[in-house]
């Protein structure tokens, strides 16, 4: 039986336009999907890139008219993988057109942008919107969340959250993730968007109050770039000779609280030296912790409460078991153990699932959502700035 088809322009074909079209072509594969992403259209700026990208990952039309192919009556999906100073104008376009969108964290590069996608969305009843927070979709993260729901935590005392990179050293260009006017912020927006998400996800608690944020921007001034980055972070990119400024965070770390009366903590940089991508959770309750290191993705470290004292320890848990664990049935073998993609194939699985009208494996992060992850940057934002607790409730 021939199953319903939903046509797919991608806008960008860098890092994320690999990850996505990947998991594009691997969801229909690995899952039983009720609808099938077709890949239709990928869409950019530079034609030649673009002709070769369509030609390696299997898109059946190249465009340099994201306008055009948007509005496209044969796209029912259009998926933005650019830089963040382009995320409302595409999606609001995109969701004005009747199409369902998914957009790359953070939602926007600014907090009224971030507003103005919410409230689109919000108008555009009869289309779906995903945020791609594709760490959700790691089956240690998944089991997390699904611990905390069946109690195992109890109350929570604890939050405590760390996104350590080391790769922007003085020697990477001015690439547009040093740049505010392109990102938005460096660090902050990248990092932190990840790990307060996480935090949201797991523990089922909304941040009520940041404080206590000291962001630092430790190279001031980068050679600007004579080639572009090609992709991967700043992947391929060759300084010049000029330099230009650095005006983004290099490192912002902030102080929460959450509504159930926890204490948070949330750290991201990219000058940990010794750390490539160390995306790390702890929860700490009455009953129990969960830890989480996405360096070592494929566990999650449980701590009982509840068994007698002389058990208690920190259980490692291989979150690849088929007939228990999240997503874990449409892969491998027992320790036959994933990849940083699989978050994204999950992902691209689950929201098919959602536009086919299907329960996702865990709940998918929609514009809606992604703002109140939104609202804690802003709040950490001004807080660094000047030095003072902001309240979640004012950022609206």
């Amino acid at each position: 039986m021939a199953k319903e088809k939903m046509n797919v322009c991608l806008i960008g074909q860098k890092f994320m336009g690999r990850t996505h079209s990947n998991a594009y072509l691997k969801a229909p594969k690995f899952f039983d999907l009720p609808v099938e992403p077709v890949m239709h259209t990928i869409a950019g700026r530079n034609k030649a890139e673009l002709e070769e990208f369509k030609e390696r990952w299997g898109w059946e039309n190249a465009s340099t008219d994201w306008k055009a192919a948007i509005s496209d009556p044969q796209i029912g999906l259009v998926d933005i993988g650019t830089p963040n100073n382009m995320h409302a104008e595409m999606t609001i376009a995109a969701l004005e057109a009747g199409k369902h969108v998914a957009c790359e964290k953070p939602l926007a590069g600014s907090f009224a942008d971030a507003r103005r996608m919410r409230d689109a969305a919000r108008k555009a009843k009869n289309c779906k919107t995903f945020v791609w927070y594709n760490y959700r979709r790691v089956p240690a993260l998944a089991l997390a969340y699904q611990f905390v729901r069946e109690g195992k935590i109890g109350r929570i005392y604890h939050v405590r959250a760390q996104y350590l990179q080391d790769w922007a050293g003085p020697d990477v260009p001015l690439i547009w993730r040093f740049q505010k006017s392109v990102a938005g912020s460096g660090a902050h927006g990248d990092l932190n968007a990840h790990i307060i998400d996480a935090a949201r996800f797991v523990t089922g608690e909304e941040v009520t109050e940041v404080s206590g944020a000291v962001a630092e921007t430790f190279v001031k001034e980068r050679t600007i770039p004579s080639q572009g980055s090609s992709g991967g972070i700043a992947g391929g990119a060759k300084a010049g000779a000029q330099k230009g400024k650095s005006d983004v965070d290099d490192a912002l770390i902030f102080l929460a609280r959450m509504q159930g009366g926890a204490m948070a903590s949330f750290e991201a940089t990219r000058f940990a030296t010794g750390n490539q991508n160390r995306n790390t959770l702890e929860v700490n309750g009455e009953k129990g912790a969960i830890k989480f290191d996405f360096e070592d993705m494929n566990h999650l470290y449980f701590y009982d409460v509840t068994q007698p004292r002389k058990q208690q320890g920190w259980t490692q848990i291989m979150v690849t078991h088929g007939g228990d664990h999240p997503y874990a049935a449409n892969w491998w073998p027992d320790a036959h153990i994933l990849g940083y993609e699989h978050g994204f194939i999950n992902q691209a699985a689950d929201m098919m699932m959602a536009l086919g009208g299907k329960e996702p494996v865990v709940p998918l992060p929609d514009f809606e959502d992604a703002f109140k992850t939104q609202q804690v940057l802003e709040a950490a934002a001004i807080s660094a700035a000047e030095q003072r607790p902001v309240k979640i409730s004012d950022m609206n």
